[in-house]
């Protein structure tokens, strides 16, 4: 939010800087986040001057450039060449000295230099309109009246308006503080704490009375619950035009570009006040009724925008006896707004339901500052008074008379909130005694009336526009902002209190996972949760009845909660491939959302994504390594490992966004699916290499996790023994079935088996293969010696060639 620095002087008188201003807004809660200079001409005419035009010769060397001779009060002549077909002798003109900066139409600076043109030196610039930024004729130089003084800065001549402007982060609760009076309130409360009193100064409006009763409009509001008060007044023989300068230069500090005074005027109330306005064509009202009503779902509406919109049932409308002229405290209609020769207008001020507007506003994605601020509820009691306010600055600017007594329908009067507040409680939320009449002196100067005083606390009523403030809690809120943070002690004494947590709470395996896995060069990603319900055909496991969808979703690309963590990853694989970078490793710690019918649900899960090469680009490695589906497996089983978790089976998966991957699981408690993602899915993505993904099951995890004991032992004190096998096997043999019958065949001193070669080809018979297995035994107890070992070898033997039918090579 812009907030005027010379604008809201209008409401406080105040001599402090901006910057101290700016920095007592953010102790009260009003963040300056930016303060910018405004300048009502850019550059502010610095180092221009009125200068006198002493002789006008002809250029030697051209026939459209003339050599002038030009005074600016001060020092000698200057010499200037000037092309201007109506430069001459005896004018008074502005004059951009040497090193004066001036900026194009399109904002661009040039800086006017001493130089040569055509042989003669120029020492500055006589300006035309449009140079100077105060027009945009370009027919010729600016001539001044002839009694302008030779040496006045045209800053001054021309009324260079310099303003600052604050760059507001304003909350959504302080709907109270979206407008320079709101501001300004705030502003007064913070220096009466600096021991500042100063008054807050409110525009009069008894000059408003009406002066005859010829255009009368009946309004008839039939949604109450949607529109609790509204106002209006008619404005006859008016006249659209320009604004006035003064206007124009009010609306530009704060980024809005001036359209007409009426349309001016009602945004300037808006920004002044905070209460929105809306200006309809009196002669455009049909039957000269005005209806705020809801229309039935499909009614098409074509907004000022020319997008021509579906209405649905209950967004409110202000009608007239045809047709819809304007979204209610949204968006005005194309048909029914002010143009050139608009001479009577109806004026509408309102209080609008806040949901209302705001499930309007979100359902045609519309986003006006009306609608930013009923959506967030302003005053309904200044309803009457903006109104009177804008009317008299249109008379004042724009001529015409009040034609019809002000309408107030206002059924329902929206009351004031009472709060008791209890001294104690003061304290004990702000840590310190505040003093009982500092406490009662900021909630006056904040509106807030204390009704009644006692032993333990006050009696309040909260006016209707802080409708934030709403208990208790709220209103203590308030008394610490305005007697400021800053000055709350803070005590010596450190207090800390000890939890009683379990070292398998998830946070903590959380980092532990997370730690190991950016130590092996993986990085963490956080990808939104909200995403695009097309991809759930993708996977034909993934339905679209159990999406969890937003009720006003941002856009269709964040519709729906994920179901899984797969397409988000895949997204940033796709973003970091298209900016060259190809070898990836990510993971994320997230959640999944569905939706069963009868209850919704969230499970926890971890994600791997891996493409690319393991490692960078080397001269050691050429050609550099691919990472795999064993590379994965690996990353996977360091993860599970470190857990302690090391019993698992593995099974083929059931994920059909695979197109080949293993499932480890214990018992029915599945823990991770990993494997291959299937072209179809990566090309979704415009992703042209292989990506390996995993999919853990944090859930399942922790529970896993918990139910592991940890056991200590000593390092062996005895050395391992290590045999090696080389068998001849059938094709369809696996490692996993060797590995099974070697620990059933030896369960207490086989400690691990491991394949280190494999071959099949030349002088083998077909349909077989060669398996060369070591075989590691180690006994805690003593040493082994060679008559043990041989016994199970054999055993190991005897076993393979009987479930088996290896041979040994």
């Amino acid at each position: 939010m812009k907030i005027s620095y010379n604008w809201i002087k209008q409401f406080i008188n105040t001599d402090w800087s901006a910057e101290q201003t700016s920095e007592l807004l953010t102790d009260l809660g009003l963040e300056v986040e930016g303060l910018e200079k405004f300048q009502s001409v850019k550059g502010g005419l610095e180092g221009v001057v009125v200068g006198e035009v002493l002789t006008c010769e002809q250029h030697s060397n051209a026939d459209k450039l003339k050599v002038t001779t030009v005074t600016i009060g001060s020092g000698e002549p200057l010499q200037i060449v000037c092309g201007a077909p109506n430069v001459a002798a005896g004018q008074k003109v502005p004059v951009a000295t040497i090193g004066t900066t001036l900026y194009t139409d399109t904002g661009d600076a040039w800086t006017i230099k001493k130089g040569k043109i055509r042989g003669e030196e120029s020492h500055g610039m006589i300006c035309a309109e449009d140079e100077l930024g105060l027009g945009k004729s370009h027919d010729g130089i600016l001539v001044l009246p002839e009694d302008t003084v030779v040496g006045t800065p045209c800053a001054e001549l021309f009324d260079v308006e310099n303003d600052l402007v604050f760059e507001i982060g304003l909350t959504p609760n302080r709907a109270d503080a979206m407008s320079h009076f709101g501001t300004a309130r705030d502003l007064k409360a913070g220096l009466l704490q600096k021991g500042i009193n100063v008054e807050l100064i409110t525009p009069s409006v008894s000059a408003f009375h009406v002066e005859n009763r010829t255009l009368k409009m009946d309004v008839d509001v039939i949604n109450k619950d949607l529109a609790p008060r509204y106002c209006g007044v008619t404005i006859s023989g008016l006249k659209v035009q320009d604004s006035p300068e003064w206007l124009q230069n009010r609306l530009k500090a704060i980024g809005l570009s001036p359209i007409n005074n009426i349309v001016d005027v009602t945004n300037y109330v808006l920004h002044d006040l905070g209460q929105p306005l809306h200006a309809f064509d009196a002669n455009k009202i049909t039957g000269n009724k005005v209806l705020v009503k809801t229309l039935p779902a499909g009614t098409k509406f074509t907004t000022l925008d020319g997008i021509e919109r579906e209405l649905h049932e209950d967004d409110l409308m202000i009608c007239n006896a045809e047709k819809p002229m304007c979204i209610a405290g949204v968006f005005g209609g194309i048909d029914s707004g002010v143009t050139e020769s608009t001479t009577s207008i109806f004026l509408e001020s309102a209080y609008f339901n806040p949901v209302s507007v705001r499930k309007t506003a979100k359902r045609h994605g519309l986003n006006t500052d009306a609608s930013f601020r009923f959506e967030r509820g302003i005053d309904p009691n200044i309803t009457e008074y903006a109104l009177k306010r804008a009317a008299l600055m249109i008379q004042d600017i724009a001529g015409g008379e009040i034609t019809s007594e002000i309408v107030d329908i206002y059924p329902n009067k929206i009351e004031d909130f009472q709060v008791r507040l209890s001294f104690e409680k003061v304290t004990k939320l702000i840590g310190q005694d505040i003093p009982r009449e500092t406490i009662k002196s900021i909630l006056t100067s904040l509106d807030i009336k204390v009704n009644s005083v006692t032993e333990t606390g006050l009696g309040l009523t909260i006016p209707a526009f802080r409708n934030d403030v709403t208990r208790e809690a709220d209103v203590i809120e308030e008394i610490l902002r305005v007697y400021g943070y800053n000055n709350v002690h803070t005590s010596s004494k450190l207090n800390a209190s000890i939890s009683n947590a379990s070292k398998f709470e998830d946070y903590k395996l959380q980092n532990v996972v997370g730690n190991q896995l950016a130590a092996q060069g993986w990085f963490e990603i956080m990808a939104n949760s909200l995403t695009s319900a097309n991809y759930i055909a993708l996977s034909e496991q993934l339905k679209a009845e159990h999406n969890v969808e937003m009720l006003n979703p941002l856009s269709q690309d964040l519709g729906v909660m994920r179901q899984s963590l797969l397409f988000s990853g895949l997204e940033a694989v796709s973003h970091n491939i298209n900016r060259r970078q190809h070898n990836l490793k990510f993971f994320e710690f997230g959640k999944t959302y569905h939706d069963f019918g009868n209850k919704r649900e969230e499970f926890k899960r971890l994600s791997l994504f891996v493409t690319g090469h393991k490692t960078e680009e080397s001269w050691s490695q050429s050609p550099q390594p691919k990472t795999d589906f064993f590379f994965l497996k690996g990353s996977i089983a360091s993860i599970l490992n470190r857990l302690g978790i090391n019993r698992y089976q593995e099974n083929t998966t059931k994920n059909d966004v695979f197109t080949e991957g293993l499932q480890l699981s214990i018992g029915r408690d599945v823990l991770v699916d990993f494997g291959i993602i299937k072209s179809k899915i990566t090309k979704h993505f415009d992703i042209s290499q292989e990506v390996f993904y995993a999919d853990f099951n944090w859930d399942t995890i922790l529970e896993v996790a918990k139910r592991n004991k940890i056991k200590f032992s000593a390092i062996p004190k005895y050395p391992e023994v290590r045999r090696d096998f080389a068998l001849l096997l059938d094709d369809a043999v696996t490692f996993d079935s060797i590995q099974s019958i070697a620990k059933k065949t030896e369960k207490q001193l086989l400690k691990n088996v491991n394949l280190f070669d494999v071959y099949q080809g030349k002088n083998l018979p077909n349909g077989k293969k060669s398996y060369a297995v070591s075989f590691t035994f180690l006994d805690d107890r003593q040493t082994l010696t060679d008559k043990v070992v041989d016994k199970i070898m054999n055993k190991l033997q005897n076993n393979f060639e009987r479930e088996l039918g290896a041979e040994l090579r």
